[in-house]
């Protein structure tokens, strides 16, 4: 199985222009990929909400939505499953999720578990965590799925011995990523499993670097260069990466 981790621009409050970026990273992986993942809240960009619920109801998306529809018809339009994270509506409550969907149907729909996602102090009761943590089979693969902070606050309950997806938004400079934060990445994702897959978004505005970095047994194997739009391709059956 290939899986393409999609380090692109995203920019807030613009589902038009994230829309049109999961698509031309799709394109660029039509044949190349099974499954192409995408940041934490790619789909609206992660500085969108203002903590108001009367105005954020609005920015977040149900999954029945019209937009969660077009990126379902992606999936049929290229032939590869998607995993891209977003704010979730679901009836009065907001969540930070990631979401997978695979000919047109969504396999997985997770919720972020750590508040690190909100600015708790001034976010009500409509803005809420998951509370379920399990795999999903994708192509007779077990993959696990933790959301940023997720991997921080509860890395034991992510603990397996298959591959694990980890989608984030992190803004650290690159000298700060450089000389300290990628090696405490990795050795925080040895803490859940051997092979971890971990996806950063590219935003100019809130200085988010993006990169994806592909960790074994908490080294560092593959990574992608900041602040350019690529894709870190994961071959899982022959232990081959490429970037394209």
């Amino acid at each position: 199985m290939r899986i393409g981790l999609a380090s692109y621009k995203c920019k807030n409050k613009d589902v038009s222009f994230n829309l049109m970026q999961i698509e031309k990273a799709m394109r660029k992986g039509q044949s190349k990929v099974d499954l192409i993942c995408f940041g934490e809240t790619f789909l609206q960009g992660f500085d969108s909400l203002c903590w108001d619920y009367k105005i954020d109801k609005d920015v977040a998306v149900e999954m029945e939505s019209p937009t969660m529809r077009q990126l379902a018809e992606l999936t049929v339009i290229y032939d590869i499953a998607l995993m891209t994270g977003y704010i979730e509506k679901e009836q009065n409550s907001l969540y930070s999720s990631c979401i997978v969907i695979e000919n047109g149907k969504t396999m997985y729909n997770y919720r972020r578990i750590s508040k690190g996602w909100k600015e708790f102090r001034k976010a009500d009761d409509h803005y809420k965590e998951g509370s379920i943590v399990n795999e999903f089979e994708f192509r007779n693969t077990k993959i696990m799925t933790a959301l940023c902070g997720d991997m921080w606050d509860f890395p034991e309950k992510f603990k397996t011995d298959h591959l694990l997806i980890w989608p984030v938004y992190v803004n650290y400079s690159a000298e700060e990523w450089e000389q300290k934060e990628l090696k405490e990445y990795a050795k925080q994702a040895a803490l859940a499993a051997e092979h971890v897959l971990m996806i950063n978004p590219i935003n100019d505005r809130s200085q988010c670097h993006g990169g994806s970095f592909h960790f074994y047994k908490g080294q560092i194997i593959t990574r992608l260069p900041f602040d350019q739009e690529k894709i870190l391709i994961v071959d899982t059956d022959k232990d081959i990466d490429e970037i394209i």
